[in-house]
């Protein structure tokens, strides 16, 4: 079953492996050009009974996989005696059924019929015409399904329109749209009083700002490299590719080396040095 191959529901064309001059040919061909006229139609002529119709018949569904477009494969016949219909048990049918990259519904003989090629098929119809009619859709369903489709988008794009509509009603009916003066002076009293508001809380803001701000002016006097740097200490930098040497405070001895360009700042300004020579320890 896992190896069974899908029937496509509407195939651009179908090879008809059989014999062409059997009633099974002719009952297949008016049976999908009735339901069917869509698709085209193509005739594999084999034997299908007699000495050497088994390879015939191999040879036949292999050539059909090849023919472009083909999207389906009939083989069978109609029915006959065991030794008639015996070709379509043949190892070298079932093989290229089986083989076949094309899916492939077998017809052989009647209801009563079973043959190896009916187990091997992607799907076995009871009669030829049966098999005809399992390979295209009936068009007149196809039809009917459609107009149903179309009847139900209509239903669809009405009822939201009507939904679209009703949303639009409702907007309109809005107090902004219906009294619009009103709104507006309703939006200018609520403005005044934002108004008064955001005076009032800036003040307080401000008188706030200007208290911390006197507070923290004092702390960071008292805090003051300046001061700090009137005591005797200095704040040592280094200049660094892309990068200001405000940036690059030196604290270590391991972050610079001779050679590189040191800006000392003191009490009354700024030492520009180079390295010359870099010793470990304090003196």
């Amino acid at each position: 079953p896992e190896h069974k191959q899908p029937i496509p529901r509407f195939p651009r064309k179908i090879a008809l492996v059989t014999s062409p001059t059997s009633a099974a040919v002719r009952d297949m061909l008016q049976v999908i050009t009735r339901r069917w006229k869509a698709t085209d139609l193509v005739i594999v002529p084999v034997a299908v009974q007699g000495e050497g119709a088994a390879e015939q018949i191999a040879a036949g569904i292999e050539l059909a996989a090849r023919i472009p477009q083909v999207e389906t494969i009939i083989t069978g016949r109609g029915g006959g005696s065991l030794e008639d219909l015996w070709a379509f048990n043949e190892e070298v049918v079932a093989r290229a059924i089986f083989a076949c990259p094309i899916p492939v519904i077998s017809a052989v003989g009647h209801e009563i019929d079973i043959s190896i090629a009916d187990l091997v098929a992607d799907r076995r119809a009871l009669t030829p015409s049966e098999a005809a009619e399992l390979s295209v859709p009936l068009q007149s369903d196809v039809l009917a399904t459609l107009t149903h489709w179309q009847s139900q988008l209509v239903t669809n794009l009405k009822q939201r329109a009507r939904q679209v509509r009703m949303q639009l009603d409702a907007i309109a009916a809005r107090p902004a749209l219906t009294r619009p003066l009103d709104m507006v002076h309703q939006r200018a009293t609520q403005v005044d009083e934002l108004d008064r508001r955001l005076k009032r809380s800036t003040r307080d803001m401000i008188t706030r700002c200007q208290t911390e701000t006197r507070h923290l002016a004092s702390a960071l006097d008292a805090l003051s490299p300046l001061k700090v740097l009137n005591r005797g200490y200095s704040i040592t930098r280094k200049e660094s590719a892309g990068e200001p040497a405000e940036l690059n405070i030196v604290k270590s001895i391991n972050q610079v080396k001779s050679g590189e360009v040191l800006h000392t700042r003191l009490s009354d300004g700024t030492v520009v040095s180079r390295i010359q020579e870099i010793q470990e320890g304090s003196e």
